[in-house]
């Protein structure tokens, strides 16, 4: 009898020796799927960020055209799917001048004033070598500048730059927080109006000088 419960005593022992090892290898098992998961998860998510951030580039500039075809309402429209409500946006121009807004529709009006009191007809603004960096829900993104303001058949201006964003994740979108463009040139640029001039002009490669545009004071 006493042999009987030493025997079943053991075989218990060993019963319970079984079921804590595969109790500790059940959850090692899913520790490790779990924490894959997560950085398989992480590792899909930035390139995703990534994109949709970057596509903010994009839409500012289709933004920024529309106001230059003379559409203030368009352009509104489009910079509230760029921006965040509270946008802080500011402009650097080469001779140290700044102009900051708050708001999307404050930085429309603005931007439609100055287009509007250089006459431009047109404008194309051109985004690359773009730069982003995410840290969960927040982001920093660098892009540069290329845009071509139309004033006549014969004359453009010219400006370069480079945008520096804080860009925020709410509600699941990517928007840009706090926009800073920082302008290395504003140029204008003619071509010849004679035959003579013209010959001129390709030895110089055209006529080039900076250009402060003509930035009306807003009322904030």
């Amino acid at each position: 009898m006493e042999k009987r419960r030493e025997n079943g005593g053991i075989v218990s022992k060993a019963i319970s020796f079984l079921l804590n090892r595969i109790t500790l290898i059940v959850l090692a098992v899913t520790l490790v799927l779990f924490v894959g998961g997560k950085f398989e998860l992480a590792n899909a998510a930035q390139p995703n960020a990534e994109l949709e951030i970057q596509k903010l580039t994009s839409c500012y500039s289709l933004g920024t055209d529309a106001i230059g075809r003379g559409n203030l309402q368009q352009g509104k429209n489009i910079y509230r799917d760029c921006f965040t409500q509270d946008a802080v946006l500011t402009a650097i121009f080469p001779d140290g001048a700044t102009q900051t807004n708050y708001g999307t529709d404050s930085w429309a009006d603005f931007v439609y004033s100055v287009f509007q009191g250089n006459g431009y007809t047109a404008t194309q603004h051109l985004m690359g070598t773009i730069n982003i960096s995410v840290q969960n829900n927040q982001a920093t993104m660098t892009s540069y500048l290329h845009a071509t303001h139309k004033r006549s058949e014969t004359s453009i201006d010219v400006a370069n730059g480079t945008y520096e964003d804080e860009v925020v994740n709410r509600n699941g979108r990517w928007k840009i927080r706090k926009r800073t463009l920082k302008l290395i040139d504003f140029l204008n640029l003619s071509s010849p109006t004679t035959a003579s001039s013209s010959t001129n002009a390709r030895s110089t490669n055209s006529s080039g000088t900076f250009v402060r545009p003509n930035i009306p004071h807003l009322k904030e």
